[in-house]
């Protein structure tokens, strides 16, 4: 799978803020992922990915985000967790217990929640966030449009 960052251009302030917004709710899965880990014991993946359903029943915001990236953050959640759980087997001195994260600066979309336009230098977040369409800065060689459908990551715009 390949996986390209790119820099989202020429947006609006409506349409940051809503990207923002977006980073957040994921930033706000996955610190409740591991806060129900920490309260649970015997928890996995699979009640991670549960737990995302229900987040997105009970909160409105969190229904708005893509379900593909309501369930990334539980995986990035669950990557800390598992990271933990080996270090422990291992009996390594610094552990890495999960913390919760403050300063998030991303939100994964994976296969669902966007589309890129013919030229591959626009994406359009169909998520329920309406971020609309942004113009993407990237090194990317646009013969390798095809290939770049698979995953995209969105970093926080500068």
């Amino acid at each position: 799978m390949i996986v390209r960052e790119a820099k989202l251009l020429n947006g609006t302030n409506e349409q940051y803020q809503s990207l923002d917004e977006a980073i957040r709710t994921a930033q706000f899965i996955r610190n409740k992922a591991v806060r129900h880990w920490m309260d649970n014991q015997g928890v996995g993946k699979a009640d991670l990915y549960v737990l995302c359903k229900e987040l997105a029943k009970e909160f409105p915001f969190a229904k708005k985000l893509n379900s593909a990236a309501r369930q990334a953050s539980a995986e990035r959640a669950w990557a800390s967790i598992s990271n933990f759980y080996s270090r422990c087997r291992k009996e390594e001195k610094k552990k890495g217990y999960p913390q919760f994260k403050k300063h998030c600066r991303s939100v994964e979309y994976k296969v669902s929640g966007w589309k890129l336009s013919d030229d591959c230098m626009k994406i359009v977040f169909t998520d329920g966030f309406n971020a609309g369409s942004l113009q993407r800065y990237t090194f990317l060689d646009i013969s390798l449009c095809s290939l770049l459908r698979n995953k995209i990551p969105l970093l926080q715009p500068f």
